[in-house]
């Protein structure tokens, strides 16, 4: 099993940024994409961003697209998110996933393994 801890979450003010984070522990195995999801209180699990394992296959949700940066550091199994020009809308509980496959997919189907979430919460 793959255990995924998010970390980094927290309240920031509408335009500022923040950075979350992901580690992987566990059994883990090489060449797996990692991405970001997140879901507010009664809405839908929604994509944020993917990354492949060698960073060469980037996806970004056009909400976010252009305030939001996905990075993977493989040495340290973590993937990060770092979030500029933060909206109101941006507050919901983040998580990380992992696919055992090498693609991205927008589709929660495709991911084998989720952490905790990690709660984002934006003011104005």
């Amino acid at each position: 099993q793959v255990q995924l801890v998010e970390s980094g979450g927290g309240l920031v003010q509408a335009g500022g940024s923040l950075s979350v984070s992901c580690a992987a522990s566990g059994r883990t195995f090489g060449r797996y994409a990692m991405a970001w999801f997140r879901q507010a209180p009664g809405k839908e699990r929604e994509f944020v961003a993917a990354i492949t394992w060698s960073g060469g296959g980037i996806d970004y949700a056009d909400s976010v697209k252009g305030r939001f940066t996905i990075s993977r550091d493989n040495a340290k199994n973590t993937v990060y998110l770092h979030m500029n020009s933060l909206k109101p809308e941006d507050t919901a509980v983040y998580y990380c996933a992992v696919s055992r496959t090498y693609g991205i997919s927008r589709s929660t189907i495709q991911y084998d393994y989720w952490g905790q979430g990690t709660q984002v919460t934006v003011s104005s």
